[in-house]
């Protein structure tokens, strides 16, 4: 569990940036369909997990198995290459520019999405029986999640915007927090164990996730939740990937560049 100081990792963060605005467009597509599709299978296990035992703490400390995979596995999810893509272009990388940032994040988005909506179909036919039958206990809780985190916010009007606003940005907060924290350790124990609590840790608390999210709303609406495509986009999706953006870019990614990569000079004591 080798641990590396915060100006070795954040070093990692930068050459991580680079690699992926330098990445072709298949690798790139494959990468993130398989990370939004694999984060997706942790989402429904999780609310199963919820749903059997009672115990929401529970299958929020169980979530992050899948997250910890995709990451070994050198999948792409659209809220990590919002922290690290921009860094690249910040340090001035060859090849570096925010054309190729924008390039990534719609890709990668595009992935994520077609692998979240794929698992959602087939976790849709799995809870209903190929939609012979009502769905199950687990797909009538999807569908109240999705009714209750749209049409739930658009209650409060502008208060339910900034609150889903809100929580988009503590999201990317604690998700990029355990991105970076992988890169803290050489082993995969160490990890594995950065990585657990910033995961669990939005879960359980209810932050809007924006590939998590793409798999709960296009399940919730197959599955017969009350609420809209259009209440999906406006109500979630859409203010949800801006915070993810700005809290992963502003809180983790901006914060340690600028105060482990680029240090100010040290004082001068007369």
């Amino acid at each position: 569990m080798a641990y590396l100081a915060p100006a070795e990792f954040v070093t990692k963060m930068v050459d991580s940036g680079e690699s992926k605005l330098l990445m072709s467009t298949r690798d790139t597509l494959i990468r993130s369909f398989m990370a939004g599709a694999m984060l997706a299978l942790g989402a429904a296990f999780a609310v199963t997990v919820t749903v059997n035992t009672g115990n929401a703490l529970l299958g929020a400390m169980l979530f992050p198995g899948c997250f910890i995979l995709l990451y070994l596995l050198g999948y792409d999810l659209l809220t990590g290459v919002f922290t690290l893509a921009p860094l690249a272009v910040l340090d001035k990388r060859p090849g570096a520019t925010w054309r190729g940032v924008f390039r990534n994040w719609t890709l990668v988005f595009c992935g994520n999405f077609a692998g979240a909506f794929m698992v959602a179909v087939f976790m849709a036919i799995i809870f209903t029986f190929g939609f012979s039958e009502a769905p199950n206990a687990v797909g009538i809780k999807i569908g109240h999640i999705g009714e209750g985190r749209t049409v739930g916010y658009s209650a409060h009007g502008a208060a339910g915007m900034l609150t889903l606003f809100i929580r988009g940005v503590m999201c990317n907060w604690m998700v990029s927090t355990g991105v970076v924290a992988a890169m803290m350790s050489t082993s995969v124990s160490g990890k594995a164990i950065g990585m657990w609590i910033p995961i669990a840790l939005f879960f359980y608390m209810g932050f809007e996730h924006s590939i998590v999210n793409m798999f709960l709303f296009p399940s919730g609406l197959l599955l017969g939740g009350n609420f809209t495509v259009m209440d999906y986009l406006v109500w979630n999706e859409i203010p949800t990937v801006i915070g993810n953006l700005v809290g992963g870019l502003t809180f983790v990614g901006a914060m340690l560049y600028s105060t482990h990569y680029k240090t100010a000079p040290k004082r001068k004591i007369a």
